[in-house]
């Protein structure tokens, strides 16, 4: 994605929380001059963080919903008014947070028959892990790996995400999926 269109979807993502905090609507676009790649459907993800560097938020869609420059509207609101972790996000906070978005790739099915060539299989800080059995599901954005360095771990920690047992992963009986992630970043002064 062009710098010029990362710099408009971090600043629409503010915009979006700003406009909401002082009308309680949410923000409307006319697209008519927009680039091309703004109205592509694609997968996004809005991360919101304290000035400290704390998660405060983080809503997405993996698969394409819509208009990406729609999603980040949307996924911008979502993470700041409804990421059930926290509690809703307060005008006061918006000066002192930091908006990451990121903009996913098409999932695929990673296929395995081991344990040891899944995790070979994954690249720390370059796929985002989706695991899925029955109706449970849970993601990691490729930036998790920052946190949780440890394949074993990580697979562990998403399972239990998901709520399923923490060995989950070593079964064979979950589907696992990978995707990638542009990430940017809101740069505040």
């Amino acid at each position: 994605m062009k710098l010029e269109s990362q710099q408009y979807l971090l600043k629409l993502a503010r915009q979006t929380l700003e406009h909401y905090f002082q009308t309680g609507k949410k923000l409307v676009v006319d697209d008519a001059k927009l680039d091309k790649e703004l109205k592509e459907p694609r997968g996004t993800f809005v991360t919101l963080h304290t000035k400290t560097g704390e998660l405060r938020g983080c809503i997405g869609h993996i698969e394409p919903m819509q208009a990406v420059y729609l999603d980040v509207i949307d996924n911008a609101l979502s993470a700041g008014l409804e990421d059930s972790r926290f509690s809703p996000l307060q005008e006061a906070e918006l000066a002192d947070l930091n908006i990451d978005i990121s903009i996913l790739t098409i999932p695929y099915r990673l296929k395995y028959s081991m344990v040891k060539k899944l995790l070979a299989s994954l690249r720390p800080n370059i796929d985002g892990v989706i695991i899925k059995k029955g109706a449970k599901s849970a993601t990691y954005l490729p930036q998790v790996w920052e946190d949780i360095t440890n394949k074993e771990e990580f697979l562990t920690s998403l399972c239990l995400k998901a709520g399923l047992r923490p060995d989950e992963w070593k079964t064979g009986e979950v589907k696992v999926y990978l995707y990638q992630a542009e990430v940017f970043h809101e740069h505040k002064t």
